[in-house]
C-alpha cells in the first residue's frame, strides 16, 4: 500500500508541476492577494474528483461517448483563448487595476527604485474568482486526460493498492496547489513593478492562448 501511494504522489506531482492554465491561474491570484485559498481549494478539490472517478472506471465509460470530450475540448479552447486575450490586453494596455502606488496598504519590502508600487488592496468579488476557476479546471480536457484517464489507468495496475495510489496522487495535488498559493507571496517583491506586472500577464496571455490552440488542432 505504501508503495502504491508513494507511486501515485510521484506521479501526481509530476503531471501537476507542468506549466498550466491552473497553475498561473492560482499564481496570479497568489501574488494579487485575492480569494486565493478558495483557487487553491476548488483546484485541489476538483482534481480529487477527477482522480476518484478515474480510480472508480468512470474514464472507461467516458470513452464510450466521444463527443462529451469533444464539446469539452472545444468549450475550454474558446475560454483559454479568451482568457489569454484578456491577459494580452492587461499586458498591452494596463488599467492599473491589480497595482496602485500605495507604500502604507502593503509593509512588504519590494525592489529599490521610483517605480515601485504595491500590490492592490482592492480585490474583485469572490463570485467571478470561483467560476474563472471552475472554468479553467472542469473545461480543460487535458485536466480529464492526467487525473480521469492516465491515473485511472496507472492506478488499475496497482490492484488493491489503487485506492492508495489514488490518495497518493491526491495528496499531491494538495499539497502543490495551496504550495503554490503560499509561495507566490515571496514573489511580489520581485513583482512590484507595472513591468512585470506586463511580462507576467503576456506570459499567461502565451500559455493560455497556445493551449487553446492546441485544444483546436487536437484529434
Amino acid at each position: 500500500m505504501l508503495l502504491s501511494a508513494l507511486a501515485g504522489l510521484g506521479l501526481g506531482f509530476s503531471l501537476i508541476v507542468a506549466i498550466g492554465a491552473q497553475n498561473l491561474f492560482v499564481l496570479r491570484q497568489g501574488l494579487r492577494r485575492e480569494h486565493v485559498l478558495v483557487a487553491a481549494a476548488i483546484c485541489a478539490a476538483s482534481d480529487a474528483v477527477l482522480i476518484v472517478l478515474g480510480v472508480s472506471g468512470v474514464g472507461l465509460v467516458l470513452q464510450a461517448v466521444p463527443w462529451l470530450l469533444s464539446a469539452v475540448r472545444w468549450a475550454g479552447a474558446l475560454f483559454l483563448i479568451g482568457y489569454g486575450l484578456m491577459a494580452a490586453r492587461r499586458a498591452w494596455r494596463p488599467t492599473g487595476g491589480a497595482l496602485i502606488a500605495d507604500a502604507a496598504a502593503h509593509p512588504t519590502p519590494a525592489p529599490t527604485g521610483a517605480g515601485s508600487v504595491r500590490l492592490a488592496t482592492r480585490t474583485r468579488p469572490l463570485a467571478p474568482v470561483v467560476l474563472t476557476c471552475l472554468a479553467l479546471t472542469w473545461l480543460n480536457p487535458h485536466v480529464y486526460l492526467d487525473t480521469v484517464f492516465l491515473l485511472g489507468s496507472v492506478a488499475s495496475t496497482h490492484g488493491e493498492g489503487r485506492w492508495a495510489f489514488a490518495a497518493g496522487a491526491v495528496l499531491a495535488s494538495l499539497v502543490w496547489f495551496f504550495g503554490l498559493a503560499v509561495g507566490a507571496r515571496f514573489l511580489a517583491p520581485w513583482l512590484s513593478t507595472p513591468r512585470a506586472w506586463r511580462v507576467l500577464d503576456a506570459v499567461i496571455a502565451v500559455v493560455m492562448i497556445a493551449l487553446g490552440i492546441g485544444l483546436v488542432l487536437a484529434h
